[in-house]
């Protein structure tokens, strides 16, 4: 497999660049995924490695097995500087003022180090695990986000008159003994960080709009800005001027090395692909499959769909166009990671999320502290 012409490069201020997020160019910090393995005590010992050899932050998943908010305290009980974050906490999963007492309680857990992630999630895991409708996620998300800032900042009782919550419950709708509150405990911090986890244009649009952070998925640096930049734009001209820059975070699978082991890597990446762009939805509700397609990979998308959907997987991953494995990925001799570093870095992503993967005698944070010096 070869690196060659699979870096298509794009001038400063073209259609491909997102837009200007207002980010030092050299201001990138270093993440990594946890997903939804049962045991704690092993992440968490993997954490506590990864924060010694220079990890910022790590990002927690939540789907339909543990809770990821225990995981995330336990993290927070075994380590000292790194960020821990929820990637994503589902919207409908919880009351928004559960969300905002369930993000306190971590940044006081964590001495002021939480950050949280929202997100839809999909109809298959809210209908079908939590039986509850999939509905406005768009006005949900906005309305939760204004909900977790009045709880946090506690300058008053939270009073919240929106479409789809209401804060207190009005009298008809409940026994009419409900009055505004105000949190009983003090924050450890008064602005906790919100990151949204967003793929179509409105979606997108509304995390540049109120978000501190967003996260996508997929993402290919180098058409970032063909895809999502007017979302972007349109998000950032009404972006309040208190909430600072829009940070992202961005990445993939991480090795560095020469010989074909190294690039073989990217092929971990094919079956979570051809699930997420063939499975994880329905024909015309898949939000993966349409990135695939707005990317211009519109006949593999269709052909991957067609063939997950007909239960044939393995037909399905072949179909995973290389291009896409690649571009989505960090793998490869140092001097081609040091370009995707600086892809990422020119689409204005300030959080490189990834995933190490050890060849030979490698280990997780040896990687980790060469991505460390490569990032700088």
């Amino acid at each position: 497999m070869s690196n060659d012409n699979l870096l298509p490069r794009f001038p400063a201020g073209s259609d491909a660049a997102p837009y200007d997020a207002g980010m030092p160019a050299s201001a990138m910090q270093i993440s990594t995924f946890l997903g939804y393995d049962g045991d704690f005590r092993v992440a968490a010992r993997r954490v506590a490695e990864l924060e010694h050899a220079g990890l910022d932050l790590v990002w927690v998943a939540e789907a339909y097995g543990f809770d990821s908010p225990s995981l995330m305290g336990f993290l927070a009980a075994g380590t000292e500087r790194v960020q821990i974050a929820s990637g994503i906490l589902p919207i409908y999963t919880r009351t928004p003022s559960l969300i905002a007492m369930t993000a306190a309680g971590l940044d006081a857990l964590s001495g002021g180090r939480f950050q949280l992630g929202l997100g839809a999630s999909g109809p298959q895991v809210i209908e079908g695990w939590h039986g509850v409708p999939f509905d406005a996620p768009l006005g949900r998300t906005r309305e939760i986000v204004e909900i977790c800032r009045a709880v946090w900042a506690r300058e008053a009782p939270v009073v919240h008159e929106g479409r789809y919550y209401e804060l207190p419950l009005p009298p008809e709708q409940g026994t009419g003994l409900a009055k505004p509150l105000k949190m009983i405990t003090h924050p450890v911090r008064a602005r906790i960080p919100v990151w949204l986890a967003a793929l179509g244009e409105r979606n997108v649009e509304l995390a540049a709009e109120i978000a501190d952070g967003w996260l996508p998925i997929l993402f290919i640096p180098e058409r970032a800005g063909a895809v999502w930049g007017a979302s972007l734009r349109a998000g950032h001209a009404k972006r309040s001027a208190g909430l600072g820059p829009l940070q992202i975070s961005a990445g993939g699978l991480l090795a560095i090395g020469d010989g074909d082991e190294v690039l073989a890597v990217r092929e971990l990446a094919r079956p979570m692909v051809a699930l997420y762009v063939g499975g994880m939805g329905a024909k015309g509700r898949n939000f993966y499959n349409d990135l695939a397609r707005r990317y211009g990979f519109e006949k593999e998308a269709e052909g991957i769909q067609d063939l997950y959907l007909a239960g044939r997987r393995d037909e399905a991953m072949a179909l995973v166009p290389e291009e896409l494995l690649a571009l989505t990925s960090l793998t490869g001799p140092r001097a081609w990671v040091a370009e995707r570093v600086a892809a990422y870095r020119e689409a204005g992503v300030t959080d490189l999320q990834v995933t190490p993967v050890p060849v030979g005698d490698q280990t997780e944070a040896g990687l980790l502290e060469q991505l460390r010096d490569i990032v700088g």
